[in-house]
C-alpha cells in the first residue's frame, strides 16, 4: 500500500511518516541496534560494496532506523529527501560543504547561531570559500551583496539567539535570481510552524 505523506496532518506525519514495517509487522518502528548487516553471499557483500546493489552495510553509513527518521522528516519538511546527522551543527556544514568548493562565495546573515558564524568567518575561509555577512532584514544590502557571483546564501530565521525575522521569499528569491541556492536552519520555528522549503530554501 502506498500513499502521499503531504495529504496527512502534520501530527500524524510525525507519528506515522516514514514506516518501514519488518517481515514481523510491528505496531511500532523497530529499533536496528546493530553495527553491521548479514549477506547472503560473499558476491552480495561486494556488490553492495561497490554500489551494484542497495542493502545496508555499516550503521555508520545508514540503518533502517534512521532512514524512517530520514523518511519522516523530509515528510514533515515537504522534502524529497533527507539526510539526518548527528548535530545540527553537522548539518550546517554538511549543507554548506556539499554545495560550495575552492573560489565560492557565501552571503550570511550576520545574526547566526555563533558556531555557524565561526564556520563561516573562520572554517570555510581555511578551504578557500570566501564568507560575506550582511545585515538579514535589510534586503538592499542583500542584495548589492548579491551582486558579485554567489553559490550559497546561509540564513537562519528566526535567528538564535535574538529571534531576528527574514522574508524568507523575499531573500530567496534575491538569491536565485543570483544563481546560489538558500540554506535555512530553521531550528527555533520547526518545519510545524514554518516550512522553509515552499518559501524558497
Amino acid at each position: 500500500m502506498t500513499f502521499d505523506p503531504s495529504t496527512l496532518r502534520p501530527a500524524t506525519r510525525l507519528v506515522h511518516g516514514g514506516i518501514e514495517r519488518t517481515a514481523f509487522q510491528e505496531t511500532a518502528e523497530a529499533l536496528f541496534l546493530t553495527s553491521g548487516f548479514v549477506y547472503d553471499s560473499a558476491e552480495q557483500a561486494e556488490a553492495t560494496f561497490t554500489g551494484e546493489v542497495e542493502h545496508y552495510q555499516y550503521t555508520r553509513f545508514d540503518n533502517p532506523t534512521v532512514a524512517m527518521f530520514e523518511r519522516r522528516l523530509a515528510a514533515i519538511e515537504g522534502a524529497e529527501a533527507c539526510r539526518a546527522t548527528a548535530t545540527g551543527m553537522a548539518a550546517v556544514h554538511a549543507a554548506l560543504l556539499s554545495h560550495l568548493s575552492a573560489g565560492d562565495r557565501v552571503v550570511a546573515s550576520r545574526a547566526l547561531f555563533g558556531s555557524c558564524h565561526w564556520i563561516v568567518s573562520t572554517l570555510l575561509p581555511r578551504f578557500g570559500i570566501q564568507g560575506t555577512f550582511v545585515d538579514g532584514a535589510d534586503l538592499d544590502q542583500r542584495r548589492r551583496a548579491l551582486d558579485r557571483p554567489t553559490g550559497l546564501v546561509l540564513v537562519e530565521t528566526p535567528s538564535n539567539p535574538m529571534l531576528e525575522l527574514l522574508d524568507l521569499p523575499a531573500v530567496s528569491e534575491l538569491a536565485h535570481a543570483a544563481g546560489a541556492i538558500v540554506v535555512a536552519d530553521n531550528v527555533f520555528a520547526t518545519p510545524l510552524l514554518q516550512q522553509t522549503i515552499p518559501l524558497g530554501a
